[in-house]
């Protein structure tokens, strides 16, 4: 893939996610803002969501730390070029992980003997939601307004009527996000994602798939045909 449409997508993909950030922060009655450079958060966001996330390579802090709440700790930034040294600003790098893209009209992997379906009710979606966390005591992150979200799905994967894995799909910026991609203990990853992926392929045929991972976790994906498009760093302050 040339350069140039490297860095399209990649741009696509962080704009995705900010779009998914968005979505999850309107559940909780929290607005943001889309500037030329960032998504902000008017308020701190729900656990393991930023309060900004930068959507081009030469944005700087003062597109979007004057926009969030920096007076109470905790605040954090997703650099989603790597661009960024916020050590000034009282910031400490939390992680750092890969974008990953799938091309349209790639083959869909072979029908995983998983079920996959949406995720419709407030049970269903508490379920969901320790499952993911790997347990009791999840916070309050996905609220059932979310459900209603039309760029948003939910989807629970099961094997048999157990859950075995779920993931969310986020359509904009002209591509589908996947993230909060698990596997339960009784879950195979590879399938998960295979699922995924199929799930993704019928209900926006010939969209392309992004998202991030790192660590252990890039490697399904990788094994699932998605490719790395560049970095991104989570600043966390104090």
């Amino acid at each position: 893939m040339a350069s140039s449409r490297i860095a399209a997508v990649h741009a696509a993909a962080a704009r995705n996610n900010a779009v998914w950030c968005a979505a999850v922060c309107r559940s909780h009655g929290i607005a943001g803002t889309f500037g030329d450079s960032a998504w902000c958060s008017a308020r701190r966001p729900p656990p393991y969501f930023p309060d900004a996330v930068t959507l081009r390579p030469d944005a700087v802090p003062a597109d979007f730390l004057p926009a969030i709440d920096t007076a109470s700790p905790a605040s954090s930034i997703k650099d989603s070029f790597a661009a960024l040294d916020l050590t000034a600003d009282g910031y400490t790098e939390l992680f750092s992980a890969q974008w990953i893209h799938r091309a349209a009209g790639l083959p869909v992997p072979p029908a995983p003997a998983l079920r996959v379906s949406p995720v419709v009710t407030e049970s269903r979606l508490g379920d969901w939601q320790a499952a993911w966390h790997g347990g009791a005591g999840a916070p309050d992150v996905f609220r059932p307004a979310l459900l209603e979200d039309p760029a948003v799905v939910v989807l629970a994967v099961r094997d048999g009527e157990a859950l075995a894995g779920g993931v969310v799909l986020t359509r904009g910026a002209d591509v589908v996000g996947l993230s909060n991609l698990f596997a339960t203990g009784r879950g195979d990853v590879a399938a998960v994602w295979s699922a995924a992926i199929s799930a993704a392929a019928e209900r926006y045929p010939g969209m392309p798939l992004v998202g991030y991972e790192h660590g252990a976790d890039l490697e399904p994906a990788i094994a699932a045909g998605f490719v790395t498009l560049g970095a991104l760093r989570v600043w966390r302050h104090g």
